[in-house]
């Protein structure tokens, strides 16, 4: 009997983690996206569940089912128009954390033309790209839950009407991996996973412990690629090699912020050499200066953070962030999109 259990158990565990039965949410997800180009109403009701959890960023934060389409899919439509999915990177895993679960995350750029104004935002007529990066949980035949997250400084800062001009590193518009395979259409090898999300927690392990004995480049150095690419949000922008990052980033931001509290990940997954994790939020914090042009308050905020990673080798290489900047600033006593109205 015992050893018909163990032998249960290791079929089970094989089923879990090596025959990684991805292709179907793959599918599911595309199809959604599929439909959502055409018919946001129609994929919404067709692909996500009726009790789906919907996690966007400020404004919008956490929609109902029959709020997603007419809340902020169809005026986002109605305005940044014909839009195109510009995806950079695809890719699915199953939920490292207790919560598990099958993961598809989408990460890239909605394309289109800006004819008509979206939450105050002044339309251009011309090309715009709104960044974006979007977990999805599926179960069976539908999309359970939703992390939605979006880059509405990066679209306001290509309207003329950047909030935050100051940032420390370089606004872009963001391009995908080096390489150009960040869309996996086929499931990759389970051992290129469990390398990328070896590298990502000895990473979190890292940047967990403000008080690291070795010098912020030093402690990088343990993670990351000499010649890392960190792709910020507007506010921040991107910076390159360790050195510059710490310097336009990460060294900045540690001495502004005082007692962070670590939220844990909702969702923290890899696939080949991608992976990544969100949270809702991720971690608080107190400011201790300014910051983004915002003075101090005392109070604890909240961060909400999608970040994406690429693998090279043993370390990290490339980075895409996105954090939600307008409702840090919302906390921080000033609505930016309440100025525009």
């Amino acid at each position: 009997t015992a050893k018909s259990d163990s032998c249960k158990g290791f079929l089970h565990t094989y089923a879990k983690w090596v025959l990684m039965p991805f292709q179907s949410a793959k599918k599911l997800v595309r199809s959604f996206h599929k439909m959502l180009a055409k018919d946001a109403s129609g994929a919404v009701a067709t692909y996500l569940s009726p009790d789906c959890i919907w996690r966007g960023f400020h404004p919008f934060g956490i929609l109902t089912h029959n709020q997603i389409a007419p809340d902020f899919w169809a005026p986002l439509q109605s305005a940044i128009r014909p839009m195109q999915r510009r995806e950079d990177i695809f890719f699915a895993g199953d939920n490292s954390l207790d919560a598990g679960g099958v993961w598809v995350v989408s990460m890239g750029n909605l394309m289109g033309l800006f004819d008509q104004p979206w939450l105050g935002i002044h339309p251009t007529q011309k090309i715009v790209m709104l960044r974006y990066c979007e977990f999805s949980r599926v179960e069976g035949d539908k999309i359970t839950e939703q992390a939605m997250y979006f880059d509405i400084p990066h679209l306001m800062a290509q309207a003329g009407q950047n909030p935050f001009p100051d940032g420390t590193a370089q606004h872009l518009v963001q391009p995908g991996p080096v390489g150009g395979r960040g869309i996996l259409l086929d499931d990759a090898p389970k051992q290129e996973g469990v390398a990328t999300l070896r590298a990502i927690n000895a990473m979190i392990s890292d940047l967990g412990n403000w008080d690291h004995p070795l010098s912020l480049e030093e402690e990088l150095r343990l993670t990351w690629h000499e010649d890392m690419i960190w792709w910020g949000p507007t506010g921040i922008g991107a910076t390159y090699t360790i050195k510059r990052y710490a310097k336009q980033h990460s060294g900045p931001f540690r001495a502004t912020f005082k007692d962070r509290d670590f939220n844990g990940h909702i969702a923290r997954l890899a696939e080949g050499h991608f992976g990544g994790f969100f949270g809702w939020p991720n971690f608080t914090a107190i400011a201790d200066k300014p910051y983004l042009g915002l003075q101090p308050n005392g109070k604890r905020v909240e961060f909400r953070v999608i970040d994406i990673y690429r693998r090279d080798g043993d370390k990290l290489a490339e980075n895409w962030i996105f954090i939600d900047f307008l409702h840090y600033a919302k906390q921080m006593g000033r609505d930016i999109l309440g100025e525009l109205q």
